[in-house]
């Protein structure tokens, strides 16, 4: 800027500023209307969510897949009672932590004895669950619980109940040997109709068996009775019998990944079975249909011959009625006899031999002990048999033997000694080595060497046969032709003679009418005489007449 323009502004007079006047209002602004109605509606929606707000649960499973933190709900049949908070692992690392918040209406879900669980697609016996949460994603299932005390925190299940605490049925207890091919959710059928699933089971605290827990669902629940009997039906019942094949199965599910059935003999359940009954789970349909056995008695038989194909569990049985079965066998050695013994234990039933065509079995005032020692006095042994001829299965038959060795029991021994008897098979092979060391006696070289030398004799015999048959033909032959023709040349002189027509052969025809004729007045005359022998010495008397 140059100094002329500088003087000019100076020599101009200075502008004097406005005077700024506050304005005094005591109405507030309208601009703070909006954030205090904000404030009322989220200390509203506060206030709300807060009455709302139900109780906060912790839950532990084993792993978080498929929760998320603010998005996984909590159902309880399908409807939502809550929301998955936090997610956090556990200081030991051995399972996670998830907190979760219910509703207000939630309340009942803090007692004591709530499940909870991760609903997840899954794929076991009992089917396929969880299909929904592939597109929705996992959510935790709850099932209320019925306690008056209350929790916060849950160890949550890994697998889903079978049975919920509202559904309507009854439970049932089963003793068993094994599980088999059966797992949570297999089926229970009633006349191949499912009624109910196998809910849980666990192992005895002896080790001797399992114990397994069924719910039956309701109305069915009313099928089983005192009477009932369960059985494994995951198997194949195949019957052989004069009638043919049988054939027996549940349906195919059942029999690839197990079920179990169960119904009362000839359809009598008797009383209602209460909750919480024990029953005992039978191998298959046969088994569990079988009449009680009553008391058991094991005998001892000892057996001179081998044991091949014998093995425990094998039939005893009287006269094809099945009374008991083989428990063990072994071998021991008799150092008095010095010789190896089979002794074989067998575990009888003698109710089964009771039981009558309808009738119920008779009470007898004889023990069981005094009834076989009289039975081996009359008798009575055991014996092995060929059970099988294709794979050589053995299996122990009692029967009467009149003509074996007589022999008693010894009533005080535990277990007693049944005598035994050889069976067929044997014997057929003791017989055949008695004549094969009978046979082995018997001088064959010798045999061999005399035969040979009346086979020499014969052939020299025959080669002198021979000579004399030659001789024969050259010189007798010829003679002998001669005499044929002259033996010819008689015969049919003497069919000329005998002809009808030669004169020979007439004249005794005439001779034959004159002797035919003689005898018939010879005949007369004999008669004659017999009527009057005095005309011997008289004559006739017509002659006196005369």
């Amino acid at each position: 800027m140059s100094a002329a323009e500088d003087e000019q502004q100076q020599q101009q007079p200075a502008l004097a500023r406005p005077a700024v006047k506050r304005r005094r209002n005591w109405l507030p602004s309208l601009i703070w209307l909006i954030p205090i109605v904000a404030a009322l509606v989220g200390i509203s929606l506060v206030v709300r969510i807060l009455m709302e707000r139900g109780p906060e649960v912790v839950l532990t499973f084993k792993t978080a897949e498929g929760l998320e933190a603010g998005k996984t709900a909590v159902k309880y049949k399908d409807v939502q009672i809550g929301t998955v908070q936090t997610i956090r692992l556990a200081k030991d690392r051995s399972h996670v932590r998830v907190t979760v918040q219910l509703k207000k209406e939630a309340d009942g879900f803090t007692a004591s004895d709530t499940r909870f669980w991760v609903v997840r697609p899954r794929l076991d016996t009992s089917g396929i669950s969880g299909l929904g949460t592939l597109l929705s994603g996992a959510y935790i299932g709850a099932d209320a619980g019925s306690s008056e005390e209350t929790r916060d925190e849950f160890t949550g299940l890994e697998v889903p109940p079978i049975v919920t605490r509202d559904a309507s049925g009854r439970q049932f207890l089963l003793r068993a040997r094994d599980v088999g091919s059966l797992d949570i959710g297999s089926p229970v059928y009633f006349r191949r109709i499912k009624v109910g699933q196998l809910a849980a089971f666990e192992l005895d605290a002896d080790g001797r068996g399992v114990t397994l827990r069924v719910f039956v669902n309701a109305p069915y629940d009313s099928l089983v009775g005192a009477n009932t009997r369960f059985w494994h039906a995951s198997g194949v019942d195949v019957q052989v019998g004069a009638n043919g094949l049988k054939l027996r199965t549940q349906s195919l599910a059942t029999v690839l990944l197990g079920g179990i059935a169960f119904q009362a003999p000839d359809d009598r359940n008797g009383p209602v079975a209460q909750e919480n009954t024990q029953f005992t789970l039978a191998e298959d349909e046969t088994t569990a249909m079988k009449e009680p056995d009553g008391p058991s008695q094991t005998l001892l038989l000892y057996f001179n011959q081998s044991l091949r194909g014998l093995v425990p569990g094998a039939v005893v049985d009287f006269r094809g009625v099945e009374i008991g079965e083989v428990k063990s066998i072994g071998v021991q050695f008799d150092r008095e006899e010095r010789e190896f013994k089979m002794p074989v234990l067998v575990q009888i039933y003698p109710d089964r031999l009771n039981r009558g065509a309808g009738a119920a079995p008779r009470e007898s005032r004889f023990t069981q002990t005094e009834r076989l020692k009289f039975l081996v006095g009359k008798g009575l042994r055991a014996q092995l048999k060929t059970g099988n001829l294709l794979t050589g299965q053995l299996y122990v038959a009692f029967d009467f033997f009149p003509k074996a060795p007589a022999a008693g029991i010894d009533i005080a021994r535990s277990p007693i000694e049944v005598p035994t008897v050889p069976n067929s098979l044997d014997e057929i092979q003791a017989q055949v080595s008695d004549i094969a060391r009978k046979l082995n006696k018997v001088p064959f070289e010798e045999i061999g060497a005399d035969l040979r030398t009346a086979l020499g004799t014969l052939n020299k015999t025959l080669a002198s046969a021979e000579q004399v048959a030659k001789t024969l033909n050259n010189d007798v032959a010829p003679e002998m032709t001669a005499a044929m023709k002259d033996v010819r040349k008689t015969l049919d002189s003497a069919q000329k003679t005998i002809a009808d027509d030669s004169p020979v052969q007439q004249d005794l025809r005439q001779t034959l009418r004159e002797v035919t004729r003689a005898a018939g007045s010879l005949r007369i005359l004999t008669d004659y005489l017999e009527r009057h022998p005095e005309s011997l010495l008289r004559g006739k008397p017509e002659d006196k007449q005369k």
